[in-house]
């Protein structure tokens, strides 16, 4: 095929139909249900998911049928399914999977930004949602109007697009197991909701790792009480919480210490990394926005990494087992923290697991570390420590191989890169499990800086493009 035909159609595409669209989309506060309890009453996803619905209907794909789901009391979804063209018959089928919910607003965007502001400066569009990964639905349906306008044969597309994505996915096996019988054999799961190394080429993801998070409960007290009567005697809830946390990982270097949440990296995936190490060299660690972020010759006082080494930065990330402490309670303000001995303080804790590690089983290893034998006899607990299970992908089919190569080549004029990424994405390990025969495209445009679920989030529009027309090349290979 011509992918200069089909980038032409697919530019003219975003630049005057989608960005305009993702630009009201990021307007949406549309928070996953973890981050908004009455998310129905509010009713922005099932917004996000009608105007979804709207710009798809009017798209006029031949014999394409579009449904809302929505089974009560859980989030909805939008599904469609389009016909293959040219007599392929619909015994081939390429999956595109999305979601429309967003991470809550954070703190720390630059003043004239904002997440619920849609700003468009230099080919970027900051927001929150756009790249991640509201996009996924304009995109996988650009995808199949560039290819039917330029008269190329494809399989048959069907499209998942859910709501409660940065949840955990809570609602999707229910819709994965009502959906079943329609979806039939899935020969390709294209996902966009991944990242990538650089903008200058393709990234396919080949590995996501877990996640279990929860919160770390520590009372020692009923109530506060006057510090300076009662610190020597009373422990610090903090401190009590520090050693537990000690439990779990070596304070100087951060490696996890119970070696049950580590397994055996494949050799496949260390190479790769030293392919991708190759690619990025420091840029794997310098992309993010460090304290005193002069790393040049001259640099003074600066923040610096765990390791500078690219290909041991990406393990790191993508197979290791990695704690952060996300949020806190019962901690006052600076302001308002008076000579008080607290008689609580509780930690939400993320703790990111290796690809093949069972979430359940890394949850239950953290919840008998931290709760056994308590320091002081203090009362801790550890609560909703459930865990989400990573995916790590099968291997790679000579022609999807061939057809992501030529499609980055193509597109960008280099050829496809194959990573790890360090994030979750649950719905992966779901459907590797239900259609374990499948070819898996996991993709994405969260690149250098775009900073996704943080302050000055973006998509990078060129990026984003690219990747529209280099999918549809791939989708044209589908065996």
């Amino acid at each position: 095929m011509n992918l200069s035909d089909i980038r032409r159609i697919v530019d003219a595409k975003w630049d005057d139909d989608l960005l305009p669209r993702l630009v009201e989309y990021v307007r949406l506060p549309a928070k996953s249900p973890a981050f908004d309890d009455s998310w129905a009453a509010h009713g922005h996803l099932a917004a996000a998911v009608k105007a979804g619905e709207i710009w798809a209907r009017a798209q006029g794909i031949q014999g394409m049928t579009l449904e809302v789901i929505a089974q009560p009391g859980r989030t909805p979804c939008l599904f469609f399914d389009i016909p293959a063209t040219h007599g392929l018959g619909d015994d081939r089928t390429v999956m595109f999977y999305g979601h429309l919910d967003k991470q809550p607003e954070m703190t720390g965007w630059r003043e004239d930004l904002g997440p619920w502001t849609p700003r468009i400066e230099n080919g970027r569009l900051y927001g929150r949602g756009a790249a991640d990964d509201g996009y996924a639905l304009y995109a996988a349906l650009t995808v199949v109007q560039a290819l039917d306008a330029q008269g190329m044969p494809r399989p048959r597309c069907v499209g998942l697009i859910e709501t409660c994505e940065e949840s955990g996915s809570p609602d999707l096996p229910a819709y994965l197991r009502q959906l079943a019988p329609r979806l039939g054999a899935v020969q390709l799961v294209v996902g966009l909701d991944s990242g990538c190394g650089n903008y200058d080429q393709m990234w396919v993801t080949t590995s996501l790792r877990g996640l279990v998070g929860g919160v770390l409960s520590v009372e020692i007290l009923q109530e506060g009480v006057h510090s300076g009567s009662a610190s020597g005697i009373v422990p610090s809830s903090f401190r009590i919480a520090r050693k537990l946390l000690s439990r779990l990982d070596d304070m100087d270097t951060g490696r996890l210490l119970p070696e049950g949440l580590h397994t055996p990296i494949p050799a496949e995936r260390i190479e790769q990394a030293r392919a991708a190490g190759d690619i990025l060299g420091d840029q794997i660690w310098k992309q993010f926005p460090w304290v005193g972020c002069n790393h040049g010759p001259d640099a003074h006082a600066h923040a610096m990494p765990t390791t500078t080494d690219p290909v041991e930065a990406i393990l790191n990330r993508t197979w290791r087992p990695a704690l952060s402490v996300t949020g806190a309670e019962h901690l006052p303000g600076i302001a308002a923290g008076g000579n008080v001995l607290r008689p609580r303080t509780s930690l939400k804790l993320s703790l990111r697991i290796p690809p093949t590690l069972d979430g359940e089983r890394a949850a239950a290893i953290m919840r008998e570390v931290l709760e056994k034998d308590p320091p002081y006899g203090a009362r801790v607990s550890f609560s909703g420590g459930h865990g989400a299970t990573g995916w790590n992908a099968p291997p790679t089919a000579p022609w999807l191989q061939q057809a992501v190569d030529a499609a980055s080549q193509a597109a960008w004029g280099r050829p496809a890169a194959w990573m790890g990424e360090g994030g979750t994405i649950p719905f992966m390990s779901m459907l590797g499990e239900r259609f374990p025969d499948a070819q898996f495209l996991i993709t994405g445009v969260l690149g250098p800086q775009s900073n996704a679920h943080g302050p000055n989030e973006f998509l990078h529009i060129d990026a984003a493009k690219r990747l529209t027309a280099a999918v549809a090349a791939v989708v044209t290979a589908v065996k």
